[in-house]
């Protein structure tokens, strides 16, 4: 059902601290660290396609290729809304290759193409058809809306100390969002239930 998908990122807090110097009042200061999720949804359902898991300090836009590549194995992807983060040109051409239109927004300071790129097609359509491009661009509300759902319904914060432990926490979230989802879809759009390894001799010894 899913053919229009956004990405993001979104941080959880830990339970650890790091000291790092503030200019501003010119002294070490305490902060929690986050873990940083990488996800992309469908803009429809808010399914999680995709979801990939940080230190707090990483760029996004490397995240872009690979997430959207891992999409595009369930799932036909016809267009991708982000953020300027993931301005390039290497992913606008990633997208390209999957059969997907990026609607990425330019920065102020971005200059004119006049080449037959992918990303000088983007550009020429985000200077002169701007309100189209956006009305695209802006399912990428989306995502922010998936990370809201999550940390309302499962926490922002995750309390695993180690690295693996945080990473499975998060990950963990990420499922029982999907469970929830895929249910209220199954309610509201009328999709048959799944019957997940139902030819699985372990799945039929489960009973009803």
């Amino acid at each position: 059902m899913e053919s229009q998908f956004a990405i993001d990122s979104s941080g959880f807090s830990t339970s650890r601290f790091v000291k790092w110097f503030n200019k501003k009042y010119g002294r070490e200061t305490d902060n929690r660290e986050w873990v940083k999720v990488h996800l992309v949804c469908g803009t429809q359902t808010h399914i999680v396609t995709a979801v990939d898991i940080s230190g707090w300090a990483a760029n996004d836009s490397p995240y872009f290729k690979p997430l959207l590549e891992s999409t595009a194995r369930h799932f036909t992807i016809s267009e991708i809304s982000a953020d300027k983060g993931y301005l390039s040109h290497s992913n606008a051409d990633a997208a390209a290759r999957l059969g997907a239109v990026p609607f990425i927004p330019f920065k102020v300071n971005t200059f004119p193409v006049n080449d037959d790129s992918n990303w000088a097609k983007m550009y020429h359509w985000f200077m002169f058809n701007r309100e189209n491009f956006l009305t695209h661009y802006h399912r990428r509300s989306n995502v922010e809306t998936v990370f809201s759902m999550v940390k309302a319904k499962f926490g922002d914060a995750i309390r695993s100390k180690d690295d693996t432990g945080q990473i499975n926490e998060v990950l963990c979230k990420v499922l029982c969002h999907n469970i929830c989802v895929l249910v209220q879809s199954i309610h509201e759009l009328g999709i048959e239930a799944p019957t997940f390894c139902a030819e699985s001799s372990v799945a039929q010894k489960v009973p009803a």
